[in-house]
């Protein structure tokens, strides 16, 4: 009985593979390559992680929900200034959506974290209709409009993401 514990003990350690180091190498051909070999044993180059662009440092993870349209407005330009699609993804509203819809979502997401901010707006009601009263002015913004800049640095675009307030959040839409 004595013995079987350190055997099983060195057994297990035997069992158990090392934490591998996972590269990121570049091909020849610039083909991207993860592994936990040498870059050079495959014939490629070591190339390392992505960082977000100078003079931005990158947000602290925040686990609580936007409760207010400026918290709101901070995550997304902090997001979009990082290019952090998945901290832009997290203030998203996914209720409801398939998963062949929510990858058309997040490459719309990925397009928009890519391309530089200008400013954010704020899209309210339109008062100007027949029908709207005096307190359409007073109510909250029903979108966000996006004013960005095409991968140029000219070329002005635009992206309106629509609001929704849900369990005391806000969060937006497409």
């Amino acid at each position: 009985m004595r013995l079987r514990l350190p055997f099983l003990l060195l057994l297990l350690c035997a069992v158990c593979p090392a934490a591998a180091t996972v590269r990121r190498c570049v091909a020849a051909d610039g083909t991207l390559i993860f592994t936990d070999r040498r870059c050079a044993d495959m014939g490629a180059v070591e190339q390392a992680a992505p960082q977000p662009p100078s003079g931005i440092a990158a947000p602290a993870y925040r686990a609580a929900c936007p409760r207010t349209l400026r918290d709101l407005v901070d995550t997304l330009s902090t997001s979009i200034d990082t290019r952090d699609v998945n901290r832009l993804a997290s203030v998203y509203q996914w209720r409801g959506q398939s998963s062949s819809v929510a990858f058309h979502i997040m490459d719309r997401l990925q397009a928009i974290s890519d391309r530089p901010l200008v400013d954010i707006t704020a899209v309210y009601p339109d008062a100007n209709q027949p029908d709207a009263d005096a307190d359409a002015v007073r109510q909250p913004p029903v979108a966000l409009r996006l004013e960005q800049t095409l991968a140029n640095g000219v070329t002005p675009t635009h992206s309106v993401l629509g609001l929704k307030r849900a369990l005391g959040c806000w969060w937006v839409s497409f």
